[in-house]
C-alpha cells in the first residue's frame, strides 16, 4: 500500500493556482507536482519536463489509448493529461503528490485514486478574476473573455471537491494549503499505514 496522498488541486485560470503550488512545495517538505502531457505549445520561459511535457498529438493519443493516464482533458483547444505510472511511482515512494487539473479531471482520478483529496480555489470576485487575467498579459482580450466565460462554468463544480479556498490574499491562502495538507497526513488511514510497524508493538 502506498503512503502518499493524492492532492487534486482546481481553479479558474487566473486565480493563482500555479504561484501558490510553486510556494506550497518549497514550504513542505515530501510534496511535489506531478508534471503532466500536454499537446500546447510551450510558453516563453517554460521547460520541458519540467513544466509539462510537451508532445504531438499523435504521442498524446497513443498514451491515452494504451490507458496510460489517470485523467485527459481537452482545455483552449490543447490536450492535458497525468500520467498513471508516474502517479503511483511517485506516491509508493511515501511522497504527497499534487495535480493541477480541472475538475473533470479530478472526476475521472477519483475512479482510480478514491481516496485523493480535492481542493478547489476560488477568486474573491469576478472583477478580481478579470484583472489578474489583464495583469499577467498573457493573452489579448478574446482569450481573456472566454477564459472568463469559462471560469463561470468551472467555478460551478466548487462542491464536487472536498476543501474550498477563497484566494483574496496568497499568504493566507498558502498558510490554508498547508494546514489542509498537514491534516491529511494525519488521518487515520495514513498514519496507520506509515505507523504499522509501531502499531503492532504498541498493541
Amino acid at each position: 500500500m502506498s503512503n502518499g496522498v493524492l492532492f487534486v488541486i482546481s481553479a479558474p485560470s487566473g486565480c493563482g493556482k500555479t504561484s501558490l503550488v510553486k510556494a506550497l512545495i518549497k514550504k513542505i517538505d515530501h510534496l511535489c507536482v506531478l508534471v503532466s502531457h500536454t499537446t500546447r505549445a510551450p510558453r516563453l520561459g517554460e521547460v520541458q519536463g519540467e513544466n509539462y511535457f510537451f508532445v504531438s498529438k499523435d504521442e498524446f493519443n497513443k498514451i491515452k489509448n494504451s490507458n496510460g493516464f489517470i485523467e485527459s482533458a481537452q482545455v483552449f483547444d490543447n490536450n492535458y493529461g497525468s500520467a498513471k505510472q508516474s502517479v503511483q511511482d511517485l506516491l509508493n515512494s511515501d511522497s504527497d503528490v499534487i495535480l493541477e487539473i480541472d475538475w473533470q479531471g479530478f472526476r475521472q482520478v477519483k475512479k482510480t485514486f478514491n481516496h485523493s483529496v480535492g481542493i478547489f480555489i476560488l477568486p474573491p470576485s469576478k472583477a478580481a478574476l478579470k484583472k489578474r487575467l489583464t495583469n499577467r498579459g498573457q493573452d489579448n482580450q478574446g482569450i481573456i473573455n472566454r477564459r472568463m466565460h469559462d471560469a463561470v462554468s468551472e467555478m460551478q463544480h466548487f462542491n464536487e471537491f472536498d476543501y474550498l479556498v477563497i484566494n483574496d490574499n496568497f499568504d493566507v491562502v498558502l498558510n490554508d494549503l498547508s494546514t489542509i495538507v498537514h491534516a491529511e497526513r494525519l488521518t487515520l488511514a495514513q498514519q496507520s499505514s506509515k505507523h504499522r510497524d509501531l502499531l503492532k508493538t504498541l498493541i
